[in-house]
């Protein structure tokens, strides 16, 4: 193992718990646990699944007051922040001049009154973090939280566990956080959030004490380990982006079908990095959207594979493919010429230099359960 790799500090508990460990965006995380990716999914599905996605980014941008750097981060993602409530969290993307995706985020109002509390990919902070800081007035900073873990527990069995060790969390709604006390852990930040398409939380504390936490949670029967494995076939069940994968610097927001987390006010407006190609695309519309993608039989199709239409066609390509557990068949998202992005349309996919048929289909898979 590449020992420039950086670790989580729930690094030894992963490898006393028999996780196997592989190079994920510069970490060694934990790919799957010894009963597998599919008994994880599955536990997730019924129960509650436990995650440590501490290797995310996590910072503050921090002003002389919340609306001030809600004005300075709206420059940068086309999110409404400024009508933000108090403990309110929104989903975004960073875009570049061309209105690309250089990484989509997690955006919540802190409980502190001149900052918001952002989460952004792991394998994008470094770039993100300095594309922030160079892009943010002179009076507005952004403050990395490097000494802060991450975990997320999801499933719907999550708010029983949760709230055995605190019952003010069974009052977070739906992408809304709470700052809670567990197992001896102060102040926990609690969102009510998640990366499966189950209800669940994200939860973000000190390294120091992100192991007493995790031991807490363990001890519950109905809460199990879960590794990256399982968390991609959840989200891709979901119907979820992976940054690099289906999002990137050449797709938009508006091609992604991300547009529900662009409001009004600022598709109109606009005044955001990008804005110019987010506005005329939705003037226009785009040549290629993003779509779920189910192959008929047995045989999954992996990223890059190409999409035809049934005359023989090259119409576009997977982003992302694989098993669904929950399924029980193959999964897949990508992109489409537009006039064949029509639910129902007939494709199909080379795989192994094989036709095989495969329909469009409305994402998600498998019906999101998030609390609302």
């Amino acid at each position: 193992m590449n020992q420039t790799l950086k670790r989580t500090p729930l690094f030894d508990e992963h490898v006393r718990l028999g996780a196997r460990m592989v190079p994920f965006a510069g970490y060694e995380m934990p790919v799957q646990y010894p009963t597998g990716i599919m008994t994880e999914h599955n536990w997730t599905r019924a129960h509650a699944g436990l995650f440590d996605v501490s290797h995310m980014g996590q910072c503050y941008i921090v002003a002389q007051s919340f609306e001030r750097a809600s004005e300075a981060f709206e420059a940068l993602v086309p999110a409404d922040l400024k009508n933000l409530a108090p403990r309110q969290q929104r989903y975004s993307q960073l875009l570049d001049e061309s209105g690309g995706i250089l990484d989509d985020l997690m955006i919540s109002r802190s409980a502190l009154p001149d900052r918001l509390y952002v989460v952004v990919n792991a394998a994008c902070k470094e770039e993100d973090f300095a594309h922030i800081t160079a892009s943010l007035p002179a009076d507005v900073k952004l403050e990395r939280l490097d000494n802060d873990a991450l975990l997320a527990l999801q499933g719907p069995e999550a708010e029983d566990v949760l709230a055995n060790l605190n019952p003010k969390v069974r009052d977070i709604k739906f992408m809304h956080f709470e700052l809670l006390d567990f197992a001896g852990c102060k102040e926990v930040h609690v969102s009510r959030s998640g990366y499966t398409g189950e209800d669940g939380f994200e939860l973000s504390l000190p390294n120091a004490d992100v192991r007493k936490l995790w031991d807490a949670l363990l001890t519950d029967e109905r809460v199990k380990p879960i590794g990256l494995g399982a968390r991609d076939s959840l989200r891709l069940e979901a119907g979820l982006c992976l940054y690099g994968h289906d999002i990137d610097k050449t797709t938009s927001p508006n091609e992604a079908q991300l547009m529900w987390s662009v409001p009004k006010r600022r598709r109109e407006e606009g005044g955001f990095i990008g804005a110019t190609r987010v506005q005329h695309e939705l003037r226009s519309g785009t040549k290629r959207v993003r779509v779920g993608i189910k192959p008929e039989g047995r045989a999954p199709a992996r990223e890059g594979t190409a999409i035809e239409n049934v005359a023989g066609r090259q119409i576009g390509h997977i982003t992302s493919g694989g098993f669904g557990p929950t399924v029980n068949g193959p999964v897949a998202m990508g992109y489409v010429d537009a006039e064949h992005a029509k639910e129902g349309t007939n494709v199909l996919l080379l795989v192994r230099d094989k036709a095989l048929p495969a329909t469009v289909v409305k994402l998600p898979f498998v019906p999101n359960r998030f609390k609302r």
